[in-house]
This record gives structure tokens, C-alpha cells and sequence, in this order.
């Protein structure tokens, strides 16, 4: 397809402030579920979710953990310093960061950084058991919205993974208004959580509870895991009045061999993504595939799918031989996995070619996730929207979740 004009102002709705669920429900499946399909429009609870997927359906989810992000400093002259991490500098890799000892380099987002031009180490500590942890953070570069920063502690055998749960709290999305509390350490992650690395929780995911699953494998549905680490520019707005303009952020994509053989297994199944950034994830991997057919000899640091790849109006390959590409390259390689990065875009009239079914949360008025609901939903996201606040749905991430079949 080509892409037309498209206006975000047409993608904003009237949310009130009451409407925003700032705490989470005390049980995770107790949250309405609305159901969207070619019946039209209903709704149940989520903890009956099982009664409204078919049994041979595949389930794919996002099994990113969220990290202890925000990190609190204070200068000797009392001011406060916060420290966001965004991603890994040194070691660059996720899976190594966490297990290094002594210090590691982020890229960070920097509160009150005006009070820190003097560059001078922050430093902060905690006493356990009688034995006092230093924790130091050092300005390595400034590149004016993001900074590059050394942290370093002692005692030098902890990992940073502790040092994250000693020192770091919950980066709560900036519109629930409020601290971090002791239990948003928990429910502001998914009861599958695995891999860290995401800033933001993959919300659709919070639902889910041991019992839910259950309910699903008993039924015979499969469930997959991708893993897409969150960024914090999935809170960033359409700010340009023209979609086609604006920049979309980032994000890092990891899909294991077995899956990807199970996609073949799945093209008269309905393909279920838990989550906006699951369905990204898996969209993303059929892009990356026709990216393959055209340069097979691509490196591991070139693989990328960029903002605009489906909407160049170019000859579109099958499912089938976008998917071979990537296991003939995985297999020429060696590899278990293929991991990429992603900027894809979705908003109305892009052409889904992986997922047939979505659950999702309510989402922000003029946002790229709302945009992506509205191609998702043929653009009948307004009514889902009108009949969610009709019945009480709770909106955003702490909010009520939806299961929404692909009009076509």
C-alpha cells in the first residue's frame, strides 16, 4: 500500500481522569474482558478468556521482564538527581548486563540534570546486615536528551541485577500520577516474566494469572513466548498533526527457531498476540523475512525493519517464503534465534499478514498503539472505545483488557 494522509487528530477520544486505573485490580483475571468479532460486540471476564479462543489456536506472548528503571541520587547539596535506564551501553547485551559485577554503562534519561553540570559521582547507599553497599553513578557522556552513564558499587562480587532490586523502583507509566509502591514491584509485571530488559510492562500480559494458563493449555491451546524489550518512547505521543511524520522509536525483537517453525503449523489457525508488542514483534518478523529474500548476506547488524517497509507499494512475498528466508539464515548460521531491531509503524490500512487475533488494554488518545487498534479493527476502534466507557472500563495500563478479531 502507499500511505495516505493520516491525521492524529482523528485518533483522540475524551478520556476523564477517574477513568484511568491507577492501581491494579487486587486479582489480575477479575478484569472485564471486551470482546470484539464479526458477532460485534460483548464482553465477559478475563478469567473466562479460555470459553472465547478456539482450541486450535497459538498463543504468542511477550516474555520481557520489567527492570528496576528509576534510581534515585542526591548531591552533597541535597539536590536530587534521578537516573532512567533506557538501555545497555557496556556490556550492550541484555543477557550479560545484568550478571556483570563491579559497573556497566547505560543510556539513561536524567532527571533535574541541570544540577548535575558539575559532573561530579553521585553516590547513595544502603546497609544489609551490617554491611554497607555503595552505589555511584558517573556522567560518562551527555548527548542532550539521553546521557551515557558508568554505575558502579560495592562491594564489587554483587551483580547488577541485585544492585537493580536493592537500589531501583518500578517505572510506573508517567500518567498513573503517583510513586511506586512496594507491591507495583509485582503486579506491574507479568506473571511469565523472564527476560529483562523492558522499561514499560507489556501490559495485555498482566491479566494472566497460573489458573488462566491452565485453563488455556488444558483446552489445547499452545502458548509461544517472542521477547521485545519495552522502551520508553512507547509513551512518547504523535506529536506531528500528519502520522507520516513522525518518528517512531526503537525496540530490540527476539524470536526463537521453535516458534517460527510453529507459524508454518499455524496459517488456517487463528494466531493469537498477547499485546500490542507481541503483534509488532510478529508483524515485524514477516518484514524481516521479505528483507531476507532481497539480501540473504545480510549481517546480524544490519537486520532491521524500518518505520515505513510495508507501505512502499513494492511486491509483496507469501507468509511461506518470507518465513523460509529467515530459517534458511538461521540455519546457514547456526542459529536458534534471530534477534532484529524494529520501527515499525502500524496505523490504518496496513495489511496484517502474521496475527488474527489481539489482546490488548485501552490505550492513550492520539497514540501510536491506538493507531495500530485502528488498523487492527478496520477502524471501528471508536465504537470498541464508546462501548468500553458505556460499561465501566477501567483504561490504560492498570485498566480492563480486550480480545479483538482482524477485520478484513
Amino acid at each position: 500500500m502507499i500511505l495516505p494522509s493520516i491525521h492524529i487528530d482523528q485518533y483522540f477520544y475524551d478520556l476523564p481522569e477517574e477513568r484511568i486505573a491507577k492501581f491494579p485490580l487486587a486479582n489480575r483475571d477479575e478484569s472485564q474482558l471486551l470482546l470484539y468479532n464479526k458477532h460485534g460486540i460483548s464482553h465477559t471476564r478475563f478469567s473466562e478468556i479460555d470459553q472465547c479462543i478456539p482450541p486450535s489456536s497459538l498463543m504468542v506472548w511477550n516474555d520481557t521482564r520489567v527492570i528496576q528503571a528509576r534510581l534515585s541520587f542526591h548531591k552533597a547539596s541535597g539536590a536530587q538527581i534521578e537516573v532512567f535506564l533506557l538501555e545497555p551501553a557496556a556490556p550492550a547485551d541484555y543477557s550479560l548486563i545484568f550478571n556483570t559485577q563491579g559497573s556497566c554503562s547505560w543510556y539513561c534519561l536524567v532527571g533535574n540534570k541541570k544540577r548535575w553540570r558539575d559532573q561530579s559521582i553521585l553516590t547513595t547507599s544502603q546497609t544489609i546486615k551490617g554491611k554497607t553497599i555503595e552505589f555511584h553513578a558517573e556522567l560518562e557522556q551527555d548527548n542532550g536528551k539521553e546521557s551515557r552513564i558508568k554505575l558502579s558499587w560495592n562491594p564489587t562480587n554483587l551483580s547488577f541485577h541485585e544492585i537493580m532490586d536493592l537500589f531501583g523502583h518500578t517505572p510506573l507509566p508517567p500518567y498513573l500520577k503517583r510513586e511506586a509502591l512496594p507491591d507495583d514491584k509485582d503486579r506491574y509485571q507479568t506473571v511469565y516474566a523472564l527476560a529483562e530488559g523492558s522499561v514499560a510492562a507489556p501490559t495485555a500480559g498482566l491479566h494472566f494469572t497460573p489458573t488462566v494458563i491452565d485453563k488455556l493449555t488444558h483446552k489445547g491451546i499452545q502458548i509461544e513466548s517472542v521477547t521485545l524489550h519495552v522502551g520508553a518512547g512507547t509513551f512518547v505521543p504523535v506529536k506531528e498533526s500528519d502520522v507520516r511524520n513522525h518518528n517512531m522509536h526503537q525496540e530490540v525483537v527476539s524470536i526463537n527457531k521453535t516458534l517460527i517453525f510453529k507459524l508454518f503449523e499455524q496459517f488456517k489457525d487463528p494466531l493469537i498476540a498477547v499485546g500490542t508488542t507481541t503483534l509488532r514483534s510478529l508483524e515485524s518478523l514477516f518484514w524481516m523475512g521479505c528483507a531476507l529474500l532481497n539480501r540473504p548476506d545480510m549481517s546480524e547488524d544490519e537486520l532491521h525493519v524500518e518505520q515505513w517497509a510495508p507501505y512502499q507499494g513494492t511486491a509483496i512475498p507469501s507468509r511461506e517464503d518470507a518465513l523460509n528466508a529467515i530459517l534458511k539464515y538461521l540455519s546457514d548460521r547456526r542459529l536458534t534465534s534471530i534477534r532484529f531491531t524494529t520501527r515499525l509503524i502500524i496505523v490504518p490500512g496496513y495489511r496484517f499478514r502474521m496475527v488474527k487475533s489481539l489482546i490488548t488494554n485501552f490505550h492513550q488518545p492520539g497514540s501510536t498503539l491506538l493507531l495500530l487498534v485502528a488498523a487492527f479493527s478496520g477502524n471501528h476502534w471508536k465504537e470498541i472505545y464508546d462501548y468500553a466507557m458505556l460499561h465501566g472500563f477501567r483504561f490504560l495500563s492498570y485498566g480492563d483488557s480486550s480480545l479483538l478479531e482482524l477485520s478484513e
